[in-house]
């Protein structure tokens, strides 16, 4: 069914002005720095990184590799001498997800592994929602973000401000928070999902009404899966919001044959042409047991590459938007990261106990 009703800031005469709340631009670091390691081409760092450029031969040519090796090669001696992890977003570019993260996923996956996660430190290769997230699962974890001005637009479109007002005006109602959203709303809010679990989580509530937030395209493609009615906020991802049907018809009128997928942040025109809507994880699966020869994936660009290394086989035509928050963490500011542990995030902790319930329903709800 269509969305019930929809909701922004401009609707509130009595919305608190301001933004969700900011990740801190002050750097905040938490131990001794380490010593900067030599970041020269040799035949040590060629020898130890060979197997890395076997899985990324297929996306990064040769010519690129002796600029990256040396990074990727101690930044994987620093996480031994560090005792960290290295977590990444399917969206992280090819030379990270590939050359230095020890778990990838989409958001309920990273979420998922950050919970079971045994390291002292945790370096979080995603935007900040997703630092503040393994925050609140690992509260005695020094967790670090090497930018913190990765940010999101979907988190920045809600404060907790607005999630009391939707409240006031909806008692009773279950509010669901879709995982991009800031602490301080996750605080304010009964359940978290991804889009991986969006359409359970709400029917979980087995109620027949749901705020859904903030994503209005998620919350589109979830009240068309479900006879729950959905009370939706007007967010919406700068990534996926700005392709079209149209774009996607002009790749079918050019080769019939070709397969698209697309992420369910997507607007209803997109979806409407692809041959599969799925999270990032799901469509990640859906390539490797069907292995189409041409394959067009709408979603952030470097999902894509990271695809291609790992299924060569799979030819990768764009469109694709980039992610310019996801594209603020690089090889160099993570190694920054291990060598100063900075970034670190940390969440006031009354403010982190509300809202690590939210996060650990979503991740202990039952199939």
């Amino acid at each position: 069914m269509p969305i019930a009703e929809i909701y922004g800031p401009e609707d509130f005469a009595n919305r608190q002005q301001g933004q969700a709340i900011s990740p801190p631009v002050a750097p905040t670091r938490s131990g001794p720095t380490l010593p900067r390691p030599s970041l020269e081409w040799s035949s040590e760092v060629e020898r130890a990184t060979a197997p890395i450029y076997q899985r990324l031969k297929h996306v990064i040519p040769s010519i690129e590799w002796p600029l990256m090796a040396p990074t990727i090669h101690a930044i994987n001696r620093l996480k031994r001498e560090r005792n960290a992890v290295i977590l990444a977003h399917n969206y992280q570019a090819p030379e990270i997800f590939h050359g230095v993260a020890d778990i990838c996923g989409d958001s309920l996956q990273l979420a998922v592994e950050a919970a079971k996660v045994k390291a002292d430190i945790i370096v979080q290769c995603g935007v900040h929602f997703m630092a503040e997230t393994s925050k609140l699962l690992n509260p005695d974890k020094t967790v670090l973000i090497p930018d913190t001005r990765a940010g999101c637009s979907l988190a920045a479109s809600i404060t907790g401000a607005d999630v009391r007002l939707l409240r006031e005006k909806f008692p009773g109602v279950p509010v669901v928070a879709y995982v991009n959203t800031s602490a301080e709303v996750k605080a304010e809010v009964d359940i978290c999902c991804t889009s991986s679990n969006a359409v359970q989580v709400v029917e979980s509530r087995n109620a027949p009404r749901v705020i859904f937030l903030p994503d209005r395209y998620l919350a589109t493609y979830v009240a068309s899966k479900t006879d729950v009615k959905i009370i939706a906020w007007k967010g919406a991802c700068e990534v996926h919001e700005r392709f079209t049907g149209n774009e996607l018809r002009a790749f079918r009128d050019a080769d019939p044959s070709v397969q698209i997928i697309a992420h369910p942040e997507c607007p209803p025109d997109v979806l409407a042409e692809a041959d599969f809507t799925g999270s990032t994880a799901h469509m990640i699966n859906w390539v490797r047991e069907r292995r189409p020869k041409r394959l067009v994936m709408i979603t952030e660009c470097s999902m894509a590459d990271n695809v291609r290394a790992e299924l060569p086989d799979v030819e990768m035509l764009r469109p694709c938007n980039l992610c310019p928050h996801m594209k603020r963490i690089t090889l160099s500011n993570i190694l920054e990261s291990l060598l100063t542990l900075g970034e670190e995030v940390t969440i006031d902790p009354a403010l982190a106990m509300r809202a690590r319930r939210s996060v650990e329903r979503m991740i202990n709800l039952k199939n």
